[in-house]
This record gives C-alpha cells, sequence and structure tokens, in this order.
C-alpha cells in the first residue's frame, strides 16, 4: 500500500492511518487515490472483518489539500479520482471511525462514511463548505441532518463553527468520548466484539440496517450530487480558493482559543 497509508492487521481487525500528519492529513490527490485504492481492496479482502479508520498526528483529517486546490503547489496524482463514498461503501465490513482530532469538511463527510465513531478528547468538527465556496458532493448535507437533526446540521455547515468532541457526543454524532490514550485501544476492543459474532448474520444485519436508512438517503445524495458539479463548473476557481484558505485557517485557529 502507499507510504500515504499505514495499514496494520491482525485478528480479523485492520486499522487504516492516513499519513500525512505533517499537512493534519489534508486531502491531496495522491490521498484520496489511496483512500479509494485501500478501501477498494479491502472490500475484496476475506482476512479484514472489521476496519478502523483513523489518522496519524493532531487530525484526522482536515479535508481537501487547499494548497493543491487552489494551485498554490503542484497537483500530487493525475487522473480522476474513485469517489470515496463509494470506495468505502463497497466494504460489506464495519468501519470504526477513531476520529483522534480535527474532521474538517472533507475530512468532517468521511467521519460520517464510517459506521459508527468514537472521538478521543481532542477531536473536532467542522463543515467549512460554505466559507470555501464549495457545496458537499460525499454526502455531508444528507447524512449529516439524518444523525444529529436538520437544525443543528444546519447550524454547523451554515456557520462553519467547530463543534467539540463532547458536543458532538452529546448530539449524537459520536458513540463516545474518550482519552487520546485510550482512543485506539477501545476501537480494537470493539473491533474485537464485533469479530467476535457471526460473520454471515453480522454482515446482512449491516446491510439492512444500511439499507433502511439510505431508503430516502439515496434521493439526498444524488440531488446534493447534482448540486455538488453544478456549483463546481459555475463557481469554483483556484484564485477563490487560495484567497480564502488563510481566511479559514485564522477563523479556526481564533475558535481554537476560545
Amino acid at each position: 500500500m502507499s507510504k500515504l497509508i499505514d495499514i496494520q492487521k491482525h485478528d480479523g481487525i485492520t486499522r487504516v492511518t492516513l499519513n500525512r500528519p505533517d499537512a493534519l492529513n489534508a486531502l491531496s490527490l495522491a490521498l484520496r487515490q489511496a483512500i479509494a485504492e485501500t478501501f477498494f481492496a479491502l472490500a475484496e479482502d476475506a482476512e479484514t472483518e472489521v476496519i478502523i479508520l483513523t489518522g496519524a498526528g493532531r487530525a484526522f483529517t482536515v479535508g481537501l489539500d487547499l494548497k493543491e486546490l487552489g494551485g498554490e503547489i503542484p497537483a500530487s496524482a493525475a487522473g480522476a479520482v474513485a469517489n470515496l463514498s463509494d470506495a468505502m461503501a463497497a466494504c460489506s465490513q464495519p468501519i470504526i471511525g477513531a476520529i483522534n482530532g480535527y474532521a474538517i469538511t472533507g475530512g468532517f463527510e468521511i467521519a460520517l462514511m464510517c459506521d459508527f465513531l468514537i472521538a478521543s478528547e481532542h477531536a473536532r468538527f467542522a463543515d467549512t463548505h460554505a466559507r470555501v465556496g464549495v457545496v458537499p458532493g460525499w454526502g455531508l448535507s444528507q447524512r449529516l441532518p439524518r444523525l444529529i437533526g436538520v437544525n443543528r446540521a444546519k447550524e454547523l455547515s451554515l456557520t462553519g463553527n467547530f463543534l467539540s468532541a463532547e458536543q458532538a457526543c452529546s448530539w449524537g454524532l459520536v458513540n463516545r468520548v474518550v482519552s487520546a490514550e485510550q482512543l485506539l485501544p477501545v476501537c480494537e476492543q470493539l473491533a474485537g466484539d464485533i469479530t467476535s459474532t457471526d460473520p454471515a448474520t453480522r454482515r446482512e444485519i449491516k446491510r439492512i440496517i444500511d439499507a433502511g436508512w439510505q431508503t430516502t438517503l439515496a434521493d439526498g445524495l444524488a440531488l446534493e450530487g447534482r448540486a455538488s458539479s453544478a456549483h463546481d463548473k459555475a463557481e469554483v476557481r483556484a484564485d477563490k480558493i487560495s484567497e480564502r484558505r488563510a481566511a479559514i485557517q485564522n477563523r479556526g485557529r481564533q475558535q481554537q482559543d476560545v
């Protein structure tokens, strides 16, 4: 696997770690390709029964690499990248999101693709799509309201404000908050509990839970996809992204200091 992704396997559990800590695991083209390739491969891996997804360093992932998107640095890869939602959805195995730090915008969307989330005390969530000037394209506008309620989702998405781990737990976004030192051990224990169940039965239970939850979600995702594509064509330019990046970063620092 790519060096951008660290893979560790044992006893049916596969830990996937996003490995760009110096860039807060920002989703460069190359990292997005690596994530997609990793999950499509794990979907076919008979040895993997449960997946734990986490990030190296201070962030889970802060979302798209705005330096790359804004043209400030060259693209790290060429060609089309598979939809990350499709790649993660291809896995019949449960995916536990171990949210170790910042999960921002595209990173928030990836967290929402997991089956459930365990957060460290340092986890922070934010949806800054409206501040970047990009409409969500990986399902956030449809998944988030279904998890925390439409009014709370609107508050987060329309303000771009940060949500603490404790508030995320109170709102039902994450299952529990643990210390940073206990994050991976707790996720490993839960993964072990899952592997101790009957494989065929748990796959079917997960399938029907997902199918029932997505009965109307699918239409919403299609709506979002059309809106995102249309907005990108009309509004998203490298110069706008580059101008907005510094303002978003400064605002984030100010909110963290409060």
